[in-house]
């Protein structure tokens, strides 16, 4: 196989350059060719095998010394005056400065010193690390290639620097010097994660049994499943496969338990009779979106045999689905997201919302993923990616989606676009398993210049009209005002307009929750409550007269006409449990309604 991009030019600037700088992946293992074999290394250990031409490699930890990754102790103490002891020399910092200058000046073998671990050098040598710098600086433009023993090409004896971060070292130190070379190790590319893989999955179970086409097909999966991670992790991916005996024919849930923990599928307890009457369960509890409902019952289907994304690559890991609400405020956007997330879970215990106006300040995509390292609020991590990674099977609710922020904006192309995140503590969490909804209000009013609002639509437009200019509104926002098309693309034609709550919907919505407000108190006080067809009739009037606020007007109207009025009474009346009223007309004068009702004998 082919060495990593680094590790070829390592081989090729050993000759003009006499220390480099190693950042990044730095903790992961590489996979070194040794003949036919394909052995997993870590970076020391790789590097110690890439530098064949080097007798003498030493490792140098802080806290814990030196130590040999190849060579002999007689030619360490040859060379610096040291024994090791258990393998190991410790000492000083400052006094750590002198053995390297001897490593690296030295003229009897061909040596090379990893300062492993390097970024924590800062926490450890106070201000040690000045001197340190300064003297590793000095012998970078002192440094000279020598031939040393049956060499024909001089070589530098070499000072390696492994890093977290490229800014972990001094800007002084690297920038415009042609004297050191640095080089980020990438996470595993395609053909790194191909060699390992190809290498450990016979250990798998059942890897033997299939024919040799189908563990190629299977192979090309795995590879594709776990872009972007580490070959670390791969490696915990087989193993986790050997321990808990997945065999190898379905990997793909070894990947998954690996990424989101040992959970119980929620998809696959959902019994498909229940995603076939999704539209009749849902007509239930939202009134007057017959639409909505249906076009929500399709994305739930593809949801159901994870087909989003399908078309676009064999083993997608982005969401289980995207829906995108747009509406009126009080059209049941809400009320259906949540019955969405009773319907597919059992409870709404799995549904999240953040209200995106309280995101619209700057840097507030900091509450969503956590504060960087150093910053307030580090320690308790972002909002998002803790609520995903207790709960990845969450109905995620983004309300009002255009008073987030911009930043936010690329926050949600990342879900949408790789299905995960990383928060600000370095943590990776999945949302493969989770359904996002996206809410807003675009469309219904315009803005004008002196801050008036005026609406764009209304009751007497036909749906068409309405969704027309809706989707209009919508397209115009994202395109031209924010100039991020790229959002509009990954929701595709997942946009569901909702319709105004007309006058037969809100006699629906009212009839609903006058049944569920009885119920309560039924169940809760053991009060039963009739209402004659006049008193309803006349109740339901006065709470659907105005549908500008939508479902919600109608249960704010519910509240001033019935609820307090009746909660009067019940004190008034003295009810006790198992008393039952009948109530038989409702007055209302300046805005103040009464009951005309009276006990009835049980």
């Amino acid at each position: 196989m082919q060495k990593p991009k680094w590790a070829r030019e390592i081989e090729r600037f050993i000759s003009v350059k006499s220390q480099f700088i190693l950042w990044g992946n730095i903790y992961d293992i590489y996979p070194y060719q040794r003949d036919s074999a394909i052995i997993p290394l870590t970076l020391t250990n790789y590097l110690s095998n890439l530098l064949s031409e080097y007798e003498l490699i030493v490792q140098y930890e802080p806290l814990v010394g030196f130590s040999l990754l190849k060579g002999d102790g007689e030619s360490f103490k040859k060379v610096t005056s040291c024994g090791l002891k258990n393998g190991y020399y410790q000492t000083s910092m400052i006094k750590s400065i002198d053995i390297i200058e001897k490593l690296v000046n030295n003229s009897d073998v061909y040596a090379t010193v990893i300062l492993n671990f390097s970024s924590r050098l800062h926490d450890i040598a106070g201000d040690d690390i000045n001197e340190l710098y300064y003297r590793a600086f000095r012998l970078l433009q002192n440094a000279t290639a020598k031939i040393i023993g049956d060499s024909s090409v001089p070589k530098f004896n070499l000072l390696f620097w492994f890093i977290d971060k490229e800014n972990d070292m001094p800007p002084w130190y690297s920038i415009d010097n042609p004297k050191i070379k640095v080089l980020p190790l990438p996470k595993p590319d395609f053909l790194i994660r191909k060699a390992i893989i190809s290498k450990l999955s016979s250990k798998i179970i059942g890897f033997n049994n299939i024919p040799q086409q189908k563990q190629d097909d299977i192979i090309s999966s795995f590879v594709d499943e776990t872009n972007e991670l580490f070959a670390n992790e791969i490696l915990s991916i087989i193993t986790l496969a050997i321990r808990e005996k997945i065999e190898f024919s379905k990997i793909s849930e070894a990947i998954k338990m690996y990424k989101l923990g040992i959970v119980e599928n929620e998809w696959a307890k959902i019994s498909t009779q229940k995603i076939l009457n999704a539209s009749s369960e849902l007509s239930k509890r939202v009134k007057g979106q017959e639409r909505a409902i249906n076009k929500v019952s399709e994305i739930l289907k593809r949801a159901y045999f994870n087909l989003s994304g399908a078309q676009y690559s064999k083993h997608s890991s982005r969401p289980k689905g995207v829906l995108f609400f747009a509406g009126a405020t009080g059209v049941g956007k809400t009320e259906l997201a949540k019955s969405i997330t009773k319907l597919i879970f059992g409870s709404e215990t799995n549904y999240i919302r953040f209200d995106m106006s309280e995101f619209s300040a700057s840097h507030s995509d900091q509450r969503l993923l956590g504060a960087p390292p150093g910053y307030v609020g580090y320690e308790m991590g972002g909002e998002l990616t803790n609520a995903i990674k207790q709960n990845p099977f969450s109905v995620i609710l983004f309300d009002e989606i255009e008073k987030a922020d911009p930043k936010i904006l690329d926050i949600f192309l990342q879900i949408l676009d790789d299905g995960r995140l990383t928060s600000g503590r370095g943590e990776t969490v999945y949302f493969s398993e989770a359904l996002i909804i996206f809410t807003s209000n675009l469309g219904i009013y315009d803005v004008t210049p002196n801050g008036e609002r005026v609406q764009k639509v209304n009751f007497n437009m036909s749906y068409e009209q309405m969704s027309k200019t809706i989707m209009e509104s919508i397209e115009d926002f994202f395109k031209y005002r924010l100039q991020r098309a790229e959002i509009l693309n990954r929701i595709g034609k997942n946009i569901i307009v909702f319709d105004f709550i007309r006058e037969e919907s809100a006699k629906e919505i009212f009839d609903k929750m006058v049944i569920t407000l009885v119920e309560n108190i039924k169940e809760n006080y053991d009060i039963g409550i009739k209402m004659s067809k006049k008193a309803k009739e006349k109740l339901t009037n006065l709470a659907t007269q105005d549908l500008s606020m939508g479902g919600r007007g109608v249960g704010n109207e519910l509240e001033e006409i019935l609820v307090n009025p009746l909660s009067s009474l019940i004190f008034e009346m003295n009810l006790q449990k198992g008393d039952e009223i009948g109530i038989y007309d409702v007055s209302c004068e300046e805005g103040i309604c009464k009951l005309v009702a009276k006990k009835l004998s049980i």
